[in-house]
């Protein structure tokens, strides 16, 4: 039968052990990691738009029901795609429509960046206007 030093070393482990695994989850918890970060409407989608390029106010925004990603329209017809990009959302100027493919509700977007990759966004009945409209960008 072990001595009872050890047995106590061996439960002073197991609960040190337990409450660094509580620290870690409660401070993973606090900085908000892992979480599936969505967009909760228009506002926030115009929020990071400003955020993305300087002097770029939102007129219209095309929100994806799911909020992984949108578009929106300035008044001088520029458009930006927003996408979620791990933990955060990144932006991109669109100057084509050769990246745009429209599938009954889903507009699939993408840039010349191969790097930002595309993204299909679900926007109901807006996409076939969104599409449309796309297509006064450059070929």
């Amino acid at each position: 039968m072990p001595d009872k030093a050890v047995l106590l070393f061996e439960l002073a482990k197991l609960g040190l052990s337990l409450a660094a695994i509580l620290g870690v989850a409660w401070l993973v918890a606090r900085l908000r990691l892992g979480n599936d970060v969505r967009l909760r409407d228009e506002g926030e989608a115009g929020e990071l738009a400003r955020a993305a390029l300087c002097g770029f106010e939102p007129t219209e925004i095309a929100l994806d029901r799911a909020g992984i990603g949108a578009l929106a329209r300035d008044p001088s017809g520029r458009v930006m795609l927003l996408r979620r990009h791990g933990a955060q959302f990144a932006a991109r100027m669109l100057d084509t429509h050769a990246f745009a493919r429209l599938d009954r509700n889903f507009l699939t977007v993408g840039t010349d960046d191969a790097s930002f990759g595309t993204v299909t966004l679900d926007l109901g009945d807006r996409a076939q206007h969104w599409a449309s409209s796309l297509r006064r960008l450059g070929a």
